[in-house]
């Protein structure tokens, strides 16, 4: 018997939960349009304590002084889980924090590293309109997430050129893919340096003035 066409349409009921880290900057309660940064971390802070996040990357830089013009919202993805599996629990979180705290929805952003680079990719492909910008942090796998809504958003990408871990070929890929479906990314490589590239990338004054200054444009 031959096969024959169908489809399906289904709505989902689904109950999701994520433990996360919310960060406000100075000055918080005197204005109501703070951008939002939504932080995805690596494979090595996985798990159920939510401490780990602070590990690594932005919320480590965070927790030792520095300050940032934006909200930070940073949840954890759980052991031997990959972002993929929580990304309606990431943006059920995006959307709550904008609802409840003083956000300018038109300025929510993406970052994340290593695995949380892939999440980070992933995120905005699946919701787009919903994102004003993005920042992979050597990140596996991420031309695959590359949509052509997700393409147009301004994105700034980073490497080490002596990665071990994931082969800076990754973001070159990347590069090239979104430049194929008409976006204008930026790459920024270190020059020996290993898989932390992160902590200069975050230590860049000028990422995290070019962040906190994009604005959705769909």
């Amino acid at each position: 018997m031959k096969q024959s066409e169908h489809s399906l349409t289904a709505r989902l009921d689904l109950d999701v939960s994520t433990n996360y880290l919310l960060y406000l900057p100075e000055g918080y309660e005197g204005r109501g349009d703070w951008p939002l940064i939504v932080f995805l971390h690596g494979s090595g802070e996985r798990g159920d304590d939510v401490t780990l996040v602070l590990k690594q990357g932005l919320p480590r830089l965070l927790e030792e002084g520095l300050q940032v013009p934006a909200v930070v919202v940073s949840p954890q993805c759980p052991e031997g889980q990959l972002w993929t599996r929580q990304l309606f629990a990431v943006k059920a979180l995006v959307d709550q924090i904008a609802n409840d705290y003083r956000v300018d929805k038109r300025r929510i952003v993406v970052t994340g590293l290593s695995l949380g680079g892939a999440g980070a990719c992933e995120l905005v492909s699946l919701y787009p309109e919903a994102f004003a910008a993005l920042a992979p942090i050597c990140g596996p796998w991420t031309r695959l997430f590359v949509t052509d809504d997700s393409a147009r958003l301004p994105t700034w990408v980073f490497h080490g050129d002596a990665d071990p871990v994931v082969p800076i070929d990754e973001s070159h890929k990347l590069i090239e893919e979104i430049e194929a479906k008409g976006g204008e990314p930026r790459l920024t490589i270190y020059p020996g340096v290993g898989h932390n590239s992160w902590d200069l990338a975050y230590g860049d004054p000028e990422l995290r003035s070019r962040v906190v200054e994009q604005r959705c444009q769909m």
